[in-house]
């Protein structure tokens, strides 16, 4: 899709659609081949992306697709980024990091025509389910009133409210919907720029009621115990809302602002634009960035792997080009960076280029990622006390191992201070369950999400711990499904510090910046700086350092995509690099 007239306008009609379409192929038959380039001394790229994660392949995608000669360049040996399916053991294919396609934003899906590259989901159904210690199995349905009827088996009072809050939250999800779509306003009452923006927001937010306004405000300050505490009197209904939110965020339910991602998770997703969707995707999740890899390969995007990136070459306050580990030099009229804000800003373009109050802004980041990820090969299936003989294998998917606020509360507690919990909130998937591709007949792929570990511990390292964190999960495990540790047949544990030096996630944060109040919206990823540009003219944050956040939903590579583009039309960007 191509750009608005200005930075004011809003969406795009048709006839925009249309016409930008049109002078997209225009522009993209009269380049020179890209596969060609490499042969060509003093080529000169319109747009590198730095990052073949799905927010840079989708950036790119979108980049070329407007007629611009694109090139993704990416660290590892493979695509993806921390959306990846990787061989663990022979035949045996595991969503490494990334496991559950929750946000994936409709509009990617089919301006991309991402289907026709292969990427198909399915519903989890159940969306959420959790065993208790008293062997009680507790699904959240994906059809409302069956949740609400078995829900009713802990309480009725404790269901009836359920439907009241989940028409509350849906309906204040949906005013928050369009934001995530677009860049966040300048908040700057001193020029009529900024007053423009602020007039965009209240647009968006037109029709709410005082008493929404005061919700939203609770939601974004709150914490999500004390919101569940007011509204619910079961402690297992508490523990089922509990299990869907907080992850990969710093802070116990009872923290201010974790209340948000009752929100965040009711936002659409999926092709057919579902609320609340929550998609077990076929061939795991690097499907997600073959798909979109495919995308941007048809539209002429050129993609390089292990191409590791030194330094972001900057002449006169411009970004001109890429220098790579190996000293390659690649030219390019703009950058898009799909690195977090830190590993960009702090390592790859030199300090003197950079505002002295932005660097220190970048280093105040807040992100210590508090979580790991531990990934099994089984040579039987995992069977959890409690669930139903007659369970369909989708029903035998997904059990989040997590009793209670107060036990979640404590994990973090212990956590914060560098120790690794003895009892760990584990989230479960048998993804093999879900797609029986991912193994050969007679094996089984459990991959274990595990919430609430530090990123820096207290005493010795995670190279040394690794073994004890993955043995702590395989026994967290067994309370619930008793078979497991006399079934494994290979074992991956990924520690937070894994998590960087594998995936390039500094700190081993998932979101590229913990998801806080402070670092959300127009602060994302420092105040000042939140609609995809840089202090560095022609640079660009695409990735989940920028807003919208983390997740795999594609909104922030397409949001800087459409950025970069506004700014290219207004011919800023096209003048030999």
């Amino acid at each position: 899709m191509t750009v608005s007239h200005d930075s004011i306008q809003e969406g795009y009609s048709d006839f925009n659609f249309i016409f930008a379409a049109i002078c997209g192929s225009l522009v993209r038959f009269r380049l020179p081949s890209v596969t060609s380039s490499q042969n060509r001394p003093g080529f000169i790229y319109d747009a590198i992306v730095i990052g073949a994660g799905h927010n840079g392949l989708t950036a790119a995608a979108y980049l070329a697709r407007s007629g611009l000669s694109t090139l993704v360049l990416e660290r590892r040996g493979i695509v993806g980024g921390c959306c990846v399916t990787e061989e663990i053991a022979p035949g045996c294919r595991v969503s490494t990091t990334s496991y559950i396609a929750s946000m994936l934003r409709p509009e990617v899906v089919s301006e991309l025509d991402l289907g026709s590259h292969g990427l198909r989901m399915i519903p989890c159904d159940p969306a959420i389910q959790v065993p208790f210690p008293d062997g009680h199995v507790v699904p959240w349905w994906v059809d409302r009133e069956r949740a609400r009827q078995e829900f009713s088996k802990i309480s009725a009072k404790d269901a009836a409210r359920f439907v009241q809050v989940d028409d509350q939250l849906k309906k204040l999800a949906r005013y928050l919907q369009p934001f995530f779509m677009e860049p966040p306003p300048e908040v700057d009452t001193s020029t009529m720029k900024g007053w423009s923006h602020l007039f965009r927001v209240g647009k968006r937010l037109r029709g709410i009621s005082s008493a929404e306004i005061s919700q939203l405000v609770s939601f974004l300050t709150g914490s999500l115990g004390e919101f569940l505490d007011h509204n619910y009197e079961s402690e297992k209904m508490k523990t089922m809302f509990l299990a869907n939110n907080v992850y990969g965020k710093h802070g116990g339910p009872y923290q201010p602002g974790t209340a948000i991602g009752l929100l965040f998770h009711l936002l659409s997703g999926g092709e057919h634009e579902l609320q609340g969707f929550y998609g077990h995707v076929m061939g795991g999740m690097g499907s997600i960035t073959q798909a979109l890899a495919a995308a941007g390969k048809k539209l002429g995007v050129e993609i390089r792997t292990s191409a590791p990136v030194a330094r972001i070459a900057v002449r006169n306050g411009r970004a001109r080009s890429v220098v790579l580990e190996d000293g390659t030099e690649l030219r390019a009229r703009m950058v898009l960076s799909n690195a977090d804000p830190k590993r960009t800003f702090l390592r790859m373009v030199d300090a003197k280029e950079l505002p002295e109050d932005f660097r220190f802004a970048v280093q105040g980041i807040k992100m210590q990622g508090p979580c790991a990820k531990v990934n099994l090969v089984l040579g039987e299936e995992p069977r959890f006390t409690g669930t139903s003989t007659q369970a369909s294998a989708l029903e035998r998917t997904f059990y989040t191992l997590v009793p209670s606020l107060a036990f979640a509360e404590r994990c973090y507690d212990i956590a914060k201070f560098g120790e690794i919990p003895e009892e760990l909130w584990v989230d479960c998937v048998v993804s093999s369950n879900a797609d029986d591709s991912l193994a050969p007949p007679g094996k089984h792929i459990l991959t274990c999400f595990v919430q609430y570990v530090p990123y820096h511990l207290r005493e010795g390292n995670w190279d040394e711990k690794r073994e004890l964190l993955g043995d702590r999960v395989v026994r967290k495990i067994a309370e619930y499904a008793p078979n497991v540790p006399g079934a494994i047949v290979a074992r991956q544990v990924l520690t937070p510090l894994d998590l960087e030096r594998t995936y390039g996630l500094t700190e081993g944060n998932i979101f590229h910046g913990d998801l806080r109040l402070e670092q959300l919206f127009f602060m994302r990823p420092v105040p000042g700086w939140s609609q995809y540009r840089t202090p560095v003219d022609g640079l660009y944050l695409c990735g989940a350092g920028a807003h919208p956040g983390g997740g795999v939903t594609g909104a922030p590579g397409r949001n800087a995509a459409h950025q970069a583009l506004r700014d290219w039309k207004k011919g800023r960007l096209r003048e030999a690099a």
